[in-house]
């Protein structure tokens, strides 16, 4: 799960009382809350947010969205190589069966329903194409640890692990984690770590809804292992750097189908 706005998570979570240690006993990790339509639920209208046009544009969202979806699978190193990655491990990506534009709950940008198999980009919150990039990365290496690691979203250490690769490979850049206050310019290897840790336990509370508490221990078991696994794309990636086609170029050495 891509969460954008933490706080709106935690409060969210409370609000629900649900901050227990244990999952949310009804054997949906996929709750309506946070993708509406994933489960037959319906959206919830808010009549001002559509009288301002904040709401009622979701046909032009979802075009803009699969346009995004589609220039980064055709223009993007990163993008092209998680595909060929998932391919040669069996688990080819058909665009149109396995990524759906969908309005979600702005909180998130996107999702893995490993039900389904399918990575879901929040139309109405991931609005560029640079958002769907992280995004669709992000989710493909859930689908990437579903595929190859047989990831069971359901086990607390599962989801710590997946979340932990994804935000290593993903997001936590040196410049994004110091602008969100995770890294200094001294010790930068441990604030990495930081902002690693952060963004996998506001994403095992989301979908998990357990405590912080929880939330660390589970992280913490796995965070060694799973902080040094940098497969398939083989480093972490830096913002405005070089490590996206270099990444992409080096995917044959692999085995990658590309």
């Amino acid at each position: 799960m891509t969460v954008e706005n933490e706080k709106a998570d935690e409060g969210k979570r409370n609000e629900n009382g649900a901050g227990g240690g244990a999952a949310a006993d009804n054997g949906d990790l996929w709750g309506s809350d946070m993708y509406p339509e994933r489960r037959g639920a319906k959206l919830k209208r808010n009549w001002w947010k559509w009288l301002i046009g904040a709401q009622g544009r979701e046909s032009i969202d979802k075009n803009k969205c699969e346009d995004n979806v589609y220039r980064c699978i055709k223009k993007s190193p990163i993008i092209k190589l998680m595909m060929g990655a998932l391919k040669s491990s069996g688990c080819e990506i058909d665009i149109r069966r396995h990524i759906s534009c969908e309005v979600c709950n702005p909180i998130v940008t996107g999702g893995y329903d490993s039900e389904f198999n399918q990575i879901v980009v929040c139309q109405n919150s991931a609005s560029s194409e640079s958002m769907v990039r992280g995004v669709l990365l992000h989710e493909m290496i859930h689908m990437f640890d579903y595929c190859q690691n047989k990831l069971d979203v359901k086990n607390i250490d599962h989801l710590a692990c997946t979340e932990i690769r994804a935000a290593n490979l993903a997001h936590c850049s040196f410049m994004s984690s110091f602008v969100q206050g995770d890294s200094s310019f001294i010790n930068v290897k441990a604030t990495h770590q930081n902002c690693v840790k952060r963004k996998a336990k506001m994403s095992v509370m989301a979908v998990h809804k357990v405590s912080e508490e929880v939330a660390d221990a589970a992280i913490e078991r796995v965070f060694t292992k799973c902080y040094n696994d940098l497969e398939p794309i083989g480093r972490r990636i830096r913002r405005n750097s070089l490590d996206m086609p270099r990444a992409y170029a080096e995917g044959h050495l692999y085995g990658y189908e590309m």
